[in-house]
């Protein structure tokens, strides 16, 4: 059919627009966030973009909803604008017929949709994760610059030179602040350091030489100083530098199906099943908030009908919250589409209406 072609073609080369605009806005910013660890020297600058295709489908599973709204909007209110509108109902096809031709797209993209969230979310995830704690997030020694004071969480270093394998650290200065009251600080000055491989990831060990060691009180001018030849230092890794992330997120759906009876589990299971349904809130949302006269111009509507459309995720990612809390139970996501459904069709049926209603009151008052 010409029509459905047509609006097929219109639908789908605005949505991709929208979404692909999206998607540059907000990896831009994450990538933003990445190039600063990375410029502190606690990321390598080469998994970057491993890092921003891996998080890529989670960031989409939000998009991709709302990028389909605003192209519908966009497209049904040109045609309203361009009389196009006014042809096609004059030709007795309504807004609403158009809606149904656009079924079949509508489907594909809650099919898209459910891949996202099912499979390659929860694989990005995955991968995300096991990249960040193989490349793992640097902390420590890992820090140092040669002549520059590099601080991580409570430590500060300084070295004079640094071997290219940085393995060997001259001329060291280490300050460590107190995180307990009532605990001295630790200053450390050593003529040479040197690098020791351990198994354990989350700390970084080194052997000194040749220094003195310092225990500074707060509020007191007494000291505590100790000279040594040889003196092992251990600091654990940074955890504030660590990348957040949920285990829930990451599991496969089978594991979410075997374990469902936990409420975390429940609340990431629920989200992947019913949240691409908000697709189909979508077109209808589309259909009854897209009306407008060519003079009010195609974006009135828009920012509204976005805001409408928005309250639902927004509605959906609070029900998650909940449900994880075990405050309710998994048909609340079902309900909220259900709602909103609804909601959709009466404001689409009351704008049928309300000519006829003019009419009827118009002739009681004549």
């Amino acid at each position: 059919m010409i029509i459905r072609r047509y609006l097929v073609k219109q639908v789908l080369s605005t949505s991709v627009v929208v979404i692909s605009l999206l998607t540059l806005i907000m990896m831009g910013g994450r990538l933003i966030k990445y190039f600063g660890v990375a410029a502190q020297g606690r990321l390598d600058v080469g998994i970057l973009f491993n890092i921003i295709g891996y998080r890529l489908p989670e960031f989409l599973t939000l998009i991709l909803p709302l990028g389909f709204f605003i192209g519908l909007m966009l497209v049904f209110g040109r045609l309203y604008v361009d009389h196009e509108m006014a042809v096609l109902n004059g030709s007795g096809v309504s807004k609403t017929q158009l809606s149904r031709l656009l079924l079949p797209l509508t489907i594909v993209f809650l099919a898209v949709q459910a891949v996202l969230m099912i499979w390659l979310s929860p694989w990005g995830n995955r991968e995300f994760e096991t990249l960040t704690t193989t490349q793992a997030v640097r902390s420590g020694f890992d820090l140092v610059r040669p002549r520059e004071f590099i601080s991580s969480g409570p430590y500060t270093i300084y070295a004079g030179s640094l071997s290219d394998d940085r393995q060997n650290l001259k001329e060291v200065f280490f300050y460590q602040r107190a995180e307990k009251e009532g605990k001295p600080d630790v200053m450390i000055l050593a003529k040479e350091a040197i690098r020791v491989e351990t198994e354990d990831k989350g700390a970084s060990v080194v052997d000194l030489t040749q220094g003195r060691r310092y225990e500074i009180h707060e509020n007191s001018p007494k000291y505590t100083q100790t000279e040594f030849e040889s003196y092992r230092l251990r600091l654990e890794n940074d955890k504030e530098a660590k990348f957040e992330s949920s285990e829930v997120k990451a599991l496969p759906m089978s594991t979410l199906l075997r374990t469902y009876e936990d409420p975390v589990v429940a609340s990431e299971l629920g989200w992947r099943i019913f949240v691409p349904f908000s697709i189909i809130v979508a077109l209808m949302l589309a259909t009854a908030l897209s009306e407008v006269t060519p003079r009010q111009g195609r974006y009135l509507k828009l920012f509204p009908a976005l805001m409408i459309f928005a309250s639902l995720i927004v509605i959906l990612m609070a029900i998650k919250t909940r449900i994880s809390k075990d405050e309710i139970g998994v048909w609340a996501y079902p309900v909220i589409l259900i709602v909103y459904g609804i909601a959709a069709a009466t404001f689409s049926r009351k704008q049928k209406l309300a000519p006829k209603l003019k009419k009827r009151i118009e002739r009681v008052k004549s």
